[in-house]
């Protein structure tokens, strides 16, 4: 059984001694806690995620978070060693409610130090988690316990305040949800993170040390097609709670709705500050909600940074759109086996290639562009999904519904075969 699975039971024993340097207080100790209460998995639906259980403990909500080495998968094909959290990247979400009092075990089982900082949270500035200015760093084997009452609501994150480009670059990061009093409507309720790994072409571990020319950009740590679809019934109010932790800002967009941005680290924000937008940059740091009513179909979800809906690809390859290049492949294959000769035309036909197997990557590398739908190709990879709304969608019910039946006459359509069709007004002189 894994140590995620053990964390899942009922019966998960959080028997730890904290190691809290400078408490004023130490918590109550866990072994000597009540018996522990199965909780539900929560209310937001983290895509390709989880939410952290927790147990009551004298009024107290007690969650633990383990800092570790993991291997994770970013989609078919491509595996590294990253590190997480239980098991995980980005780790599971912390769900509690507004008022509510928690204490956050963090144990460490890297190889160095580390923290965690509650992003956005408000808390006694020893809770903090900057690693030298809050608190000692949580050195190897340690347990530390964070407590604290959540005074606000709102969608906020969590990550390390110690050796932080490294950690983060490694994976990790996570959601922290709190509800409000009282609560608020939605209908689905669904998290992110955007985040980038430099994953080499044939190396199985993020390089930290790349700054801009990233070439994995993830939801959740998830690659297109690997990221789950997010479904709906028609009619049902969504939001969707996006943070960014990645080491670029994100023009998000959904396509076949205006939606609302209804809140930020802020918490939700009072209707009159709501805005209707298509688009919403999340820069990094930040935290935005996003809210519309579900109408039927499938729907792109991705960020409209154009090399950000892209795998693997050489950023500094020369440009060959408009060169002929025939007779290139023959010459180059007796150097390079396998050669194949591409983009005259545009990279259209790279997923063509890749599909057919005439055109293998390095190991442990994706492909460019990846994912099939009901038409061809999607051509897509990175930061892309699917919003698939249907009217006989359940409620509560999560499942992939498979790609969307347009009614007759919806679906765009080919009228012509002929280049010279039409009489199209062209601009003269130009």
């Amino acid at each position: 059984m894994t140590r995620r699975d053990l964390l899942l039971a009922a019966g998960a024993s959080l028997a730890v001694t904290p190691a809290v340097a400078g408490a004023q207080a130490a918590p109550a100790k866990p072994e000597e806690a009540p018996p522990v209460r199965r909780t539900p998995a929560g209310r937001v639906r983290t895509l390709n995620g989880w939410s952290l259980p927790h147990r009551m403990n004298g009024g107290v909500k007690e969650f633990h978070l383990v800092a570790e080495e993991i291997e994770h998968e970013f989609a078919p094909g491509s595996k590294a060693i990253c590190w997480g959290y239980n098991g995980s990247t980005p780790g599971p979400t912390i769900e509690a409610t507004e008022g509510d009092r928690v204490r956050i075990y963090v144990s460490n089982h890297l190889r160095e130090p580390t923290t965690i900082h509650w992003h956005g949270l408000i808390l006694p500035s020893g809770m903090d988690g900057v690693g030298g200015l809050s608190q000692p760093k949580i050195q190897p084997g340690e347990t530390y316990a964070y407590e604290f009452t959540l005074r606000q609501h709102g969608s906020h994150m969590y990550h390390p305040h110690a050796d932080e480009m490294v950690q983060m670059a490694m994976g990790m990061m996570g959601l922290f949800v709190i509800h409000p009093r009282g609560g608020d409507h939605v209908d689905r309720d669904y998290a992110l993170l955007l985040h980038n790994f430099a994953l080499h072409p044939g190396t199985r571990r993020p390089d930290p040390a790349v700054m801009q020319d990233f070439d994995l950009w993830t939801f959740n740590s998830k690659v297109f097609p690997a990221i789950e679809p997010i479904v709906a019934r028609s009619g049902e109010r969504v939001r969707i709670r996006v943070g960014n932790l990645s080491m670029w800002n994100h023009p998000i967009h959904l396509h076949g709705v205006q939606f609302e941005v209804t809140g930020g680290d802020g918490g939700r924000w009072p209707k009159a500050q709501w805005r209707r937008e298509v688009t919403e940059i999340v820069g990094v740091g930040q935290m935005r909600d996003i809210e519309f009513v579900a109408v039927p179909g499938d729907w792109a979800f991705h960020c409209h940074m154009s090399h950000h809906t892209m795998g693997p690809m050489g950023h500094d390859i020369p440009n060959t759109l408009g060169v002929d290049q025939r007779g290139v492949e023959e010459r180059i294959r007796k150097m390079l086996p396998g050669y194949m000769a591409m983009g005259q035309h545009g990279m259209s036909e790279h997923q063509e290639h890749t599909d057919s197997g005439h055109m293998k990557g390095p190991e442990n590398t994706l492909a460019m562009m990846a994912g099939k739908g009901p038409f061809g190709n999607i051509e897509m990879g990175g930061m892309f999904t699917v919003v698939k709304v249907r009217d006989d969608i359940a409620p509560g019910d999560f499942r992939d519904p498979g790609w969307y039946p347009n009614p007759p006459g919806t679906v765009a359509r080919r009228v012509s075969s002929d280049p010279g069709f039409g009489t199209p007004v062209r601009r003269s002189g130009s």
